[in-house]
């Protein structure tokens, strides 16, 4: 369309480095805003190009306060939530309109056990505790999804939590090579901190990660990113757990 440059409000910023003679994505200025964890496919050829106005401000304040010098009528406007195309945050509904079916099954426990009835697998999150319909002596807590079987696996709130984690589809900014293994800080979702970890290579465009402390919840159909500092690296699709237990979970589209 002989457009050179495309300017995005999300907060980043791409800086070009000279001794890499490449273009880097790094993190806004307002940290607590700080969107690279959503942007890590960008390639060369689009970074380049890519114009971020809002990664040189440290608050949406300054922003806001641009806005009404320059009598925008956005300047007292909510901050935008969630997904915008979503209304009223309602993902179960966005789904099944969307023409994924969903049916009723078994929940059970590690042991395969029955413990009640789901209804329906999309209506349900790894880490969940809430919302699940079952009662128990201890809290449960949603630990997988064997989409096979359509059974809900529950368990204790240590099952949630894992310190590996393998994933495809890698994508690396920072690296014209890749190295065989790396140490980094990496978030397995956007409003998760970063945290240390180390990264190894495997065949197929693959990855195993191997965090310092466990992760909370990590989710198959998630993107694990790469930070070193304020630059992102590169990222990965999780695609399984190493626990067994979690080897059948979903497959979402990574995007």
């Amino acid at each position: 369309m002989g457009i050179e440059y495309i300017a995005t409000g999300h907060y980043a910023n791409a800086v070009f480095d000279a001794d890499k003679n490449k273009f880097l994505l790094k993190k806004a200025m307002a940290v607590q805003k700080d969107q690279t964890y959503v942007l890590y496919n960008l390639m060369q050829n689009i970074l380049k190009r890519t114009i971020f106005p809002l990664g040189r401000f440290s608050s949406k304040d300054e922003i806001r306060k641009i806005a009404s010098e320059m009598k925008i009528d956005i300047e007292n406007k909510k901050d935008s939530q969630e997904i915008c195309f979503i209304p009223d945050n309602d993902y179960v509904s966005y789904i099944q309109k969307s023409g994924v079916l969903s049916e009723p099954g078994n929940i059970v426990d590690t042991n395969g056990r029955i413990l009640g009835k789901h209804d329906g697998l999309i209506k349900y999150t790894i880490g969940q505790r809430k919302g699940i319909g079952i009662s128990a002596q201890k809290p449960l807590f949603v630990i997988g999804l064997d989409m096979d079987k359509n059974e809900l696996i529950v368990g204790e709130e240590e099952m949630v939590y894992k310190s590996e984690l393998i994933a495809e589809d890698v994508n690396y900014i920072f690296y014209d090579e890749i190295p065989d293994s790396f140490e980094c800080y990496a978030k397995i979702r956007y409003a998760s901190k970063p945290s240390k970890c180390k990264v190894f290579s495997q065949d197929n465009n693959k990855v195993k990660v191997i965090f310092e402390e466990p992760q909370r919840a990590i989710t198959p159909g998630q993107s694990v990113v790469f930070y070193d500092n304020d630059i992102v690296i590169g990222r990965g699709c999780h695609i399984a757990l190493t626990a067994d237990i979690c080897r059948s979970m979903v497959r979402l589209v990574c995007f």
